[in-house]
């Protein structure tokens, strides 16, 4: 019984090993397919400008819960920009209801956006990111409604809406 218990402790043990990678470990710095952004502060000028829960989102790539945010069922005609730095990232006319419980659109505006890739959670995603200050606003999916087929989850705490 004990060269069992032993052999199955063994087998954890590396299994734990080789998935350490994939566990969400936060980064210090945020990599992203664009490397330098037009607006960078510190943490604390970040934390100074930005609500506890954004600076988490934005900064910190975490999530808020699901139905949380008023910009889920938020269809009026306007932009959509980062609570960060206020640069436009999606309009109105490409947000629907995915019923994800986030606000989702099927294309960003043109440049508005970075992506890296992540492997938190066990699976390989692609992070979307403000272009301007490199803030952490969701991941993008492969399904999602026409044109593109793509859904631009995100989270609403990283997004103003600018009614127009």
């Amino acid at each position: 019984m004990k060269k069992r218990q032993l052999l199955q402790a063994g087998a954890t043990l590396i299994g734990t090993a080789c998935l350490l990678r994939y566990l969400p470990w936060r980064a210090k710095a945020m990599a992203t397919s664009k490397s330098d952004f037009e607006i960078t502060k510190t943490e604390k000028e970040w934390r100074e400008t930005l609500t506890p829960e954004a600076f988490d989102v934005l900064r910190k790539h975490g999530t808020e819960r699901a139905f949380t945010s008023a910009l889920d069922k938020e269809y009026g005609k306007g932009t959509f920009v980062c609570s960060g730095c206020d640069l436009p990232l999606f309009s109105s006319e490409t947000k629907y209801n995915s019923g994800t419980g986030w606000p989702s659109f099927y294309a960003p505006i043109e440049g508005a956006i970075a992506t890296s890739i992540d492997r938190a959670f066990f699976m390989t995603r692609t992070e979307v990111h403000c272009s301007r200050c490199g803030g952490h606003l969701g991941h993008v999916f492969n399904d999602g409604p026409a044109p593109t087929g793509e859904r631009y989850c995100m989270n609403g705490v990283s997004l103003k809406f600018i009614p127009g």
